[in-house]
């Protein structure tokens, strides 16, 4: 006798479903918005001080939202504190200055980069 199971497909066999391809096809454009903006830094910049301007505004003409705003401005400043800190704490222990002309001399690396201020998954 022939199995009963052997005729079904299994999800497998199937390929994605619409959703993960939705989801694959949005996350494709994303990626290529992101790569796109990676060169251009000063309108990232402006339009952040834009995107704070306009929710100021928002937050000025509905009279709310204070506790919302006080926590996404806790979060910028932890990540541009991170942003403007360099990855090695200075107080620390080690040399700072290069010993000899082997190394390449890195004076300042950021502890986060910028593109990853911009978006950290």
């Amino acid at each position: 006798m022939a199995d009963p199971d052997a005729n079904t497909t299994s999800e497998s066999s199937m390929g994605p479903s619409f959703g993960q391809r939705v989801a694959k096809t949005v996350k494709m454009r994303f990626q290529n918005y992101l790569d796109r903006s990676t060169p251009h830094v000063a309108g990232r910049w402006v339009f952040l001080l834009f995107e704070i301007f306009i929710y100021s505004i928002r937050v000025y003409y509905i009279k709310g939202f204070h506790i919302v705003t006080y926590a996404l401005a806790i979060f910028i400043l932890n990540l541009f504190i991170g942003f403007l800190s360099p990855i090695e704490d200075p107080e620390g222990e080690g040399p700072l200055l290069p010993t000899s002309d082997k190394g390449e001399f890195k004076p300042f690396i950021r502890r986060l980069p910028e593109f990853k201020f911009w978006y950290d998954p």
